[in-house]
């Protein structure tokens, strides 16, 4: 039985009623639908305290350095001369995580990763200092003919992760990068907090973190192996224990984008 319209479409043209006709079945089956949306109940917290640790008051920096090829020696050289005395001195409130050059990948890349033990107020006293630091100074200024471009954010640590501690080597490293469609970081957080323990049989992973100022709503997993065949063998294996699967499977919907670096430490990365 056709749809009656109301009396002043029923004065259209036949193709006239015929759209109208349809736009009331589709108001209608919209409605009805609407009865059955989930219904979001309203944050009270933002997503950084309900998913960043809260112990260590961890505020993390990542600096993404894109080298001149020709450079790439001279720049090694002169970061492992300046940086380690940021770490070792008890005035700056800042430790070395990692150094990296990455191997596949952006070529000619560095990659480093700082932590600010005392969080936002740690990041400020130390950056205030550097700016009276003669020798950190001309080191920036030596450096900045060396780079083609460079960006960084800071990160807060996944609470489910384990903290990055120094370790020693050899090892490679893996950085996955995930970019996540806004609104989806609870979600992402949920599932890999139930399936990290399919990752921690041979100590793999290092350290999950998630972006807070700069690029947002990314995520940053950080992994260790001996090797590149270890690393294939570590991954395989995830897939015979139940429930990884399921955390592919919920978390890839969420993913915009993703991208992988294998790095090399540097000799004064903590992490080998």
């Amino acid at each position: 039985m056709a749809a009656r319209l109301p009396g002043i479409a029923r004065l259209l043209p036949q193709p006239a009623q015929a759209l109208c006709r349809r736009y009331s079945k589709d108001n209608e089956s919209s409605w009805f639908r609407s009865l059955f949306v989930h219904k979001v109940d309203p944050r009270k917290d933002a997503h950084s305290t309900l998913l960043a640790k809260k112990e260590t008051r961890g505020l993390y920096k990542i600096q993404f350095h894109n080298v001149k090829p020709e450079c790439l020696v001279a720049y090694n050289s002169l970061t492992e001369k300046v940086l380690p005395k940021l770490h070792e001195d008890p005035d700056y409130p800042c430790d070395l995580v990692g150094n990296w050059n990455t191997w596949y990948g952006e070529q000619d890349q560095a990659v480093h990763l700082w932590r600010f033990s005392g969080g936002y107020s740690a990041l400020t006293d130390c950056m205030s200092k550097l700016r009276s630091n003669q020798e950190y100074l001309q080191f920036q200024q030596e450096r900045s003919h060396m780079l083609l471009s460079r960006r960084n954010q800071l990160l807060l640590e996944f609470s489910f992760w384990n903290e990055p501690l120094p370790r020693k080597g050899p090892n490679i490293y893996e950085l996955r990068t995930y970019r996540l469609k806004p609104g989806t970081m609870i979600e992402w957080g949920n599932n890999w907090a139930r399936a990290i323990q399919h990752r921690q049989e041979n100590q793999e992973a290092v350290g999950g973190f998630f972006s807070q100022i700069g690029e947002l709503y990314v995520v940053h997993h950080l992994w260790a192996y001996r090797d590149l065949q270890s690393r294939e063998e570590t991954r395989n294996a995830a897939w015979t224990k139940r429930g990884w699967d399921e955390n592919v499977y919920y978390t890839v919907p969420l993913v915009r984008s993703m991208e992988s670096r294998i790095m090399i430490p540097l000799k004064i990365s903590p992490l080998q």
